[in-house]
């Protein structure tokens, strides 16, 4: 099967699968159309924080996430880069030439969990 016989959503729905199954990813963070779609129509995408670029040779992925509290970033992001490029040609069989991590936020609630404990 051709790499353009696959939506651009489907590839983000493969991404954001692959990237919330990454140990350290809290949530996606989603851009201004999530919000807008969120909050007017009360839908959530399912390709939320993520953006698929497309060429006739190349395929780029930007994914934007919430980072847990305490995790290593960096190697939360190249966990990110492995897994979502893994699914993506597990799923639709199309190679990611890049895969673009943007970190939004850090999850807070585990540092207040850790001050209340203490």
């Amino acid at each position: 099967m051709s790499e353009n016989n696959f939506s651009d959503a489907i590839i983000a729905v493969c991404a954001v699968n692959a990237t919330l199954k990454t140990e350290g990813v809290f949530d996606m963070a989603g851009g201004v159309y999530d919000t807008i779609t969120k909050n007017l129509l009360g839908i959530e995408s399912a390709a939320r924080g993520t953006k698929v670029s497309r060429s006739d040779d190349e395929t780029k992925i930007d994914v934007s996430i919430i980072a847990s509290y305490g995790s290593n970033i960096p190697a939360v992001a190249w966990e990110i880069q492995e897994n979502v490029r893994k699914e993506i040609k597990e799923m639709v069989d199309i190679d990611v030439s890049a895969v673009n991590i943007h970190v939004q936020g850090v999850d807070m609630r585990a540092m207040t969990t850790e001050k209340s404990e203490g």
